[in-house]
């Protein structure tokens, strides 16, 4: 399964960053250009036969520098310090521990879980997988909050799928709701389950450090 694109609350809008590379990338392109140039015409000044083909100059156009910065920003440059501190987004990729409870109702005992969560994050898309002994479910749709108060929101529903050999357990959809520390390091949350398993609980979150 494939990450998807999620929302992002509270920081500087996917639509502005769109228009600062668009003048980033005219004004770099335009850049190169001008150093190229340069050079040609100290080269044909120096008595060399140089020549600039229309197919070099199109390889720097604002086009391909747009896609270039792009690229980069949503892969790499987005966890970038400044950078993150000019976006306002929490680079929240990697493991997770997750210690789980169910809560008791008429139809349900209480029970205790654990597995682990790995978020998989770019600039621009997300998933958040949950693998437990007897499941595993993948997040559908997702959207991060800043809490200036008390650090990011990540709230998401997701698709549970168990494991073969647990014939009492069924396909079902749910939702989650995850409160991530300021430091990146832990988080709480809560989750609902509904179209095949009627039951919520609590989640707690500490990050896995994989060196």
């Amino acid at each position: 399964m494939l990450e998807h694109e999620y929302t992002h609350l509270g920081g500087i809008s996917r639509l502005n960053v769109g228009r600062c590379l668009g003048i980033a990338s005219a004004s770099v392109s335009a850049g190169i250009v001008y150093v190229l140039l340069w050079f040609v015409n100290i080269a044909q000044h120096l008595g060399w036969s140089v020549n600039l083909p229309p197919s070099v100059l199109s390889l720097v156009g604002a086009g391909v520098v747009f896609s270039v910065l792009a690229w980069l920003l949503n892969r790499h440059a987005w966890r970038w310090r400044f950078i993150q501190s000019l976006l306002q987004i929490p680079d929240l990729s990697g493991d997770w521990t997750c210690v789980g409870r169910t809560i008791e109702t008429n139809t349900n005992p209480a029970y205790a879980w654990d597995g682990k969560i790995t978020i998989v994050q770019s600039w621009d898309k997300i998933r958040i997988r949950l693998k437990t002994d007897t499941s595993a479910s993948n997040s559908k749709s997702a959207a991060l909050i800043k809490d200036e108060a008390d650090g990011w929101r990540l709230f998401y529903s997701y698709g549970n799928e168990p494991k073969i050999d647990h014939t009492a357990l069924h396909t079902h959809k749910g939702f989650a709701e995850i409160l991530f520390g300021k430091d990146l390091k832990s988080g709480e949350g809560e989750y609902f389950n509904g179209h095949g398993r009627y039951t919520f609980g609590t989640m707690k979150l500490e990050k896995i450090d994989n060196g």
